[in-house]
This record gives C-alpha cells, sequence and structure tokens, in this order.
C-alpha cells in the first residue's frame, strides 16, 4: 500500500456556519469555534461524526473542542492565530482530501479578541516575526504602522491619495448595510471618513478592521461526495500561496512580486482568467492592502490601484464587486474566515440585495508575508 491512495479529483466546500459577530463574552474562542461547526454541520446535511479531519485555527483549546463536540478524526491539526495562516489552513484540507487520506475535513475558526482585549501591536505582540527585536526600535511596533508607512511611500510613489482609501471604507461599509449580520451598517460619507481620528497618520479610525468575537467553520469533501449532499458544492479550483517573510514586513515592491507568482499558480490551476471572476474578497485587515491586492493580483496596473477602487469596479453594480458583506472593515474582523464564508455563499446565491447576479466564480486575495488566493467556482476545474 502507497502513502497515499483513493487519489481524488476535485474537493468542494459543502458545508459553511458562523456565528454571529460582536461582544460575546460568555464564549472562549474554543467555544465560539464549536457553534460555527455544528452551524456547518447542520448547513451540509452531515453528521458531526462524518468528520474525518479536523484542521483548527486560533481555539483555544483542540482537546476540549474534540470531547465537547465528540468527533473521532484521524487527524486533528493546529495552526497558528495569524491571519496569514488562513489560506494555507484550507491548503492543508485541500490536499489532504486529493491525496485521498481523508473524506471530509472540517476547518474551524474561533476568535475572542473583543472580548479578551487583544491588540495588535506593542511588546508582546510580534506574531512570531521577530518584530519586537527587528522592527521595534524604530517605532514599527504595530500593524497599523506598517501600513502606514506603506502607503505614505505608494502615495509618493504613484500620488495615491486618501480619498481612495477612503472609498475602499465607503464602498465596504456600503456592502455591510445591506448585510443584517454586520457589525457596522451605519452609511458613511468621505466628510465621516476624513474626520474620524487618526490612529497612526495618515491612517484613520475607519481604515482599520473590527476586532470582534466570533466563529467560522467550512466543511470540505471530494467532489464526488459532494454532488449528494443538501447543499450545491461549491469548489476550490485553485488555490496557492506565495511566501515573502525573508523580505519582512516593508517591501519594497509591497510585496507585487510574491502576489504575481501567487496569481499565476491559481488562474492556471484554476483554469480561469481575472475575466471570468465575478466577484473578489479580499483580505482587508487595512484600506491600504486592499489597492496593493489588486496591483499584485493583477486587477490594476502597479501604482493605479487607487483610481481602480475610484471609478466604482469594487461596488456592488461594478465590473468585481468586493467583500460584499463589508469585510473586515465593517463586518467583522475573522482574519480571512469570513471572507471564505462570504464566497461560499455568493456562489449559492440568495443574498438578497448583495448578490452579484450570476456569481459563478469568485476569488480571494491575500496579500502580506504569506501570500494567498483561492479561486472558488460553481464548476469543478
Amino acid at each position: 500500500m502507497s502513502l497515499t491512495s483513493n487519489r481524488k479529483d476535485s474537493v468542494a466546500v459543502v458545508g459553511v456556519g458562523t456565528t454571529k459577530w460582536g461582544a460575546m463574552p460568555e464564549h472562549d474562542a474554543t467555544s465560539l469555534g464549536i457553534w460555527a461547526l455544528r452551524e456547518a454541520a447542520e448547513d451540509a446535511g452531515i453528521r458531526l461524526q462524518d468528520i474525518d479531519g479536523l484542521i483548527c485555527q486560533r481555539l483555544t483549546d483542540y482537546q476540549k473542542f474534540v470531547q465537547v463536540t465528540n468527533i473521532t478524526p484521524k487527524l486533528v491539526t493546529a495552526t497558528p492565530g495569524a491571519g496569514r495562516m488562513t489560506g494555507g489552513t484550507i491548503q492543508l484540507a485541500v490536499q489532504a482530501i486529493l491525496s485521498g487520506l481523508l473524506d471530509t475535513v472540517a476547518v474551524v475558526y474561533g476568535n475572542d479578541g473583543r472580548s479578551a482585549g487583544a491588540k495588535y501591536g506593542g511588546k508582546g505582540d510580534s506574531y512570531g516575526t521577530g518584530a519586537d527585536q527587528m522592527w521595534f526600535p524604530y517605532g514599527m511596533t504595530s500593524p497599523g504602522a506598517v501600513h502606514s508607512m506603506l502607503f505614505q511611500r505608494h502615495a509618493h510613489l504613484y500620488h495615491s491619495t486618501i480619498e481612495q482609501l477612503g472609498t475602499v471604507s465607503l464602498t465596504f461599509r456600503q456592502h455591510a448595510t445591506l448585510n443584517p449580520e454586520a457589525v457596522m451598517r451605519k452609511p458613511i460619507t468621505m466628510d465621516d471618513y476624513l474626520a474620524s481620528r487618526f490612529i497612526c497618520e495618515p491612517l484613520r479610525l475607519l481604515d482599520y478592521c473590527l476586532i470582534n468575537d466570533g466563529g467560522v467553520a467550512l466543511i470540505l469533501t471530494a467532489g464526488d461526495r459532494a454532488k449528494d449532499l443538501k447543499q450545491k458544492p461549491v469548489y476550490v479550483r485553485g488555490i496557492a500561496q506565495q511566501s515573502r517573510l525573508a523580505q519582512g514586513e516593508l517591501p519594497e515592491d509591497f510585496g507585487y512580486a510574491a502576489m504575481q507568482r501567487a496569481s499565476k499558480t491559481v488562474h492556471e490551476m484554476a483554469e480561469v482568467g481575472r475575466d471570468d471572476v465575478d466577484a473578489l474578497m479580499i483580505y482587508d485587515n487595512f484600506t491600504p492592502i486592499v489597492l496593493f491586492a489588486l496591483e499584485g493580483f493583477g486587477y490594476a496596473p502597479r501604482g493605479e490601484g487607487g483610481a481602480f477602487v475610484q471609478s466604482g469596479a469594487l461596488a456592488l453594480g461594478g465590473r468585481y464587486p468586493t467583500n460584499t458583506n463589508g469585510g473586515h472593515l465593517s463586518e467583522s474582523y475573522m482574519q480571512g474566515w469570513n471572507l471564505q464564508a462570504e464566497a461560499v455563499r455568493q456562489l449559492r446565491g440568495g443574498l438578497g440585495a448583495r448578490q452579484v447576479p450570476g456569481a459563478e466564480t469568485v476569488q480571494y486575495l491575500q496579500g502580506g508575508p504569506l501570500c494567498t488566493s483561492i479561486i472558488y467556482g460553481t464548476e469543478a476545474a
């Protein structure tokens, strides 16, 4: 018997579960993950005992998780809590199914950051990057500071403007007004954006994501099994990651080279081009990274991400409706996971006013030190 057997030729998401977002001090990260998994299993129409692989991210106690859910997976593992790990976590599940090692894998995320008082930055929060030794002495003590400096350089080179960042914030907030689950649903204007207080100049409060409590779970299985389950399968047509960790937090090219390599791989794997993509989900912990991702993944020419955003392309009704749930800026910061859930739900259809008509292909883009992209589709590659 070889190391792998019963290889599969496609993988699909068959269950999606999400909790509420906000302050839920009665829960910890593990119980939020349990909540999300139960929702996902019900959504998929399967029993928890049908899950034979479990990959957790950011849960406080995977053993408690397994004991409470009473599942007996053949593989249990956990990945670090950083948002940059989201794509890699899903990639592990996809590869385990494709290899034939596992049949049905749950990827589960729980985050009690709001109730736990999580802060991103400062002493003790180096995310395993060594940043406290390499960057803190120069005042770069938070992710916001890094993105602020990156945007200032982008503005210097390409004349990008604050108003272009504001358009990102306004666009995603407008989408959130159509999402009853979003934490921030009050419409905002450019005047509101410009009047919001600086956090790390030139970035303002409305350039920052929303730290909240919540959980997300996805259940994946092989494409041939997916066809017999409750929901319409949403296929993972392509998934790719490219690291640029060696360049540190402030790459001179904004991470373009790494994003372009990931982009080439994911499109070739999915057998679709950018013209075939109906909607985007972009990791938006801060507004500038949306511009960088659009340019790095080839949706806008280098230096023109801001103008692309101002054209209205990311709005519902635009060429590439983006973060239709409100994203991290207005729905909730779930470190990429709520964007996966939104991608699947868009492809299933039925999201009402925020539904992208006829959506067949949705692409997830994540810049940063671990650039990741996932292309989801209604048909297998």
